[in-house]
C-alpha cells in the first residue's frame, strides 16, 4: 500500500503534465489505463511536449516499456498463469509489482506481493492521473510539491535491501553515473535504457567466487586426487 500510495501521488504530476503537453482528459486517461507504465508515459509526454513528433514519442515509450517483457519472462515461472488470465496479469507487470514478487521467500508470498502491488498501483495510478488532469488548471507546476520524486523514492526503497556486497554497489553506481552523463546527449527516455545496458553487461561478465568457496573446492579436489 505504501508503494501504491506513493505511485498514485506521482500520477497526479503525470496527469497535470500530460494536460499541459497538449493531451485532453480522455487521451491522458487512456495512457494510464492501457499503457500503464509510468516511465513510458512520461517518456512519451516528454518528447511530445518538447516538440518531438508523436512517432518519436511512441518509439521512446516502446523502448522504455520493453523491460516489462523481460520482467514477464521471470514472473511467468512464479505466477504460473494460464488462459485469459495471462493477458490480464500481463497488464500488471510493472517495476513495483515485479520487485515485490521476486523479493519474497515463497511462491504464495510472491503471488500475493505481485497482485496486491499491481492492483493497488493500477487503481491509485489511474485515480491520481484523473486528479492531476482535473486539477491542472490550478496546480500549474506539480513539481513544486515534489510529487515527481515520489515514485523514484519508492523504487529506491524497494531496491535498497538488494544492494548487498561491493559488486552490486559498483554496478548500481556505475549505471546511475552513465545515465546522468547520457542525459545531455540522447533523447528523453534513452538514459535509463543505456543505464540498463550496464546491468546487462555486468550480468554477462564471469562472476568471481568467494575465496572460502574456492579453497573448499581445492580441498575437495585434492582429497579426490589423493583417494
Amino acid at each position: 500500500m505504501g508503494v501504491a500510495i506513493a505511485t498514485g501521488a506521482y500520477a497526479i504530476s503525470f496527469g497535470a503534465i500530460a494536460l499541459a503537453g497538449g493531451l485532453d482528459f480522455w487521451q491522458t486517461m487512456a495512457l494510464s489505463l492501457l499503457m500503464f507504465t509510468g516511465g513510458s508515459q512520461f517518456g512519451l509526454i516528454g518528447v511530445v511536449a518538447g516538440g518531438g513528433a508523436p512517432l518519436a514519442g511512441a518509439a521512446t515509450a516502446i523502448m522504455l516499456g520493453a523491460r516489462n517483457a523481460l520482467y514477464g519472462l521471470r514472473l511467468s515461472e512464479l505466477l504460473n498463469v494460464r488462459g485469459g488470465r495471462r493477458l490480464l496479469t500481463a497488464q500488471l507487470v510493472i517495476d513495483e509489482s515485479t520487485a515485490m514478487a521476486i523479493g519474497r521467500d515463497s511462491m504464495r508470498a510472491s503471488r500475493l506481493g505481485f497482485y496486491a502491488t499491481g492492483i493497488g498501483v493500477f487503481v491509485l495510478w489511474n485515480i491520481g492521473t484523473a486528479v492531476g488532469v482535473i486539477g491542472a488548471s490550478w496546480l500549474s507546476d506539480p513539481r513544486l510539491l515534489g510529487l515527481d520524486a515520489a515514485a523514484p523514492a519508492a523504487f529506491l526503497a524497494l531496491l535498497a535491501p538488494r544492494l548487498r556486497g561491493r559488486e552490486t554497489w559498483i554496478v548500481a553506481l556505475t549505471a546511475a553515473l552513465v545515465a546522468l552523463v547520457a542525459v545531455p546527449f540522447v533523447p528523453v527516455g534513452f538514459p535509463v535504457l543505456i543505464a540498463a545496458l550496464v546491468g546487462v553487461v555486468a550480468g554477462l561478465l564471469p562472476q568471481r567466487r568467494p575465496a572460502a568457496e574456492s579453497s573448499t573446492d581445492d580441498d575437495v579436489s585434492t582429497g579426490e586426487a589423493a583417494s
